[in-house]
């Protein structure tokens, strides 16, 4: 895997959970205001909230061991 498609990818899925975050805020935000909802579904919404935090922090986490990585790589240049 080429470097650069770690970074594209760690970046990815920063921009991806934060999306579907916005999303299950949303949807979370306006419970019981539309027919149709039920708990089940502010639960669903509630567990991807969670999931989405998780693939925002793995994703930052991913592109902090590559800031470290490029980073070594550099000090070994010098």
């Amino acid at each position: 895997m080429k470097i650069d498609s770690v970074f594209s990818q760690a970046a990815l899925g920063i921009q991806r959970g934060i999306s579907s975050a916005a999303k299950h805020a949303a949807d979370i935000a306006s419970a019981g205001q539309m027919e149709g909802d039920s708990p089940t579904s502010l639960v669903e919404s509630m567990v991807g909230l969670r999931q989405d935090e998780l693939q925002v922090r793995a994703s930052t986490e991913v592109l902090k061991a590559y800031d470290a990585m490029i980073g070594s790589l550099f000090d070994e240049q010098a």
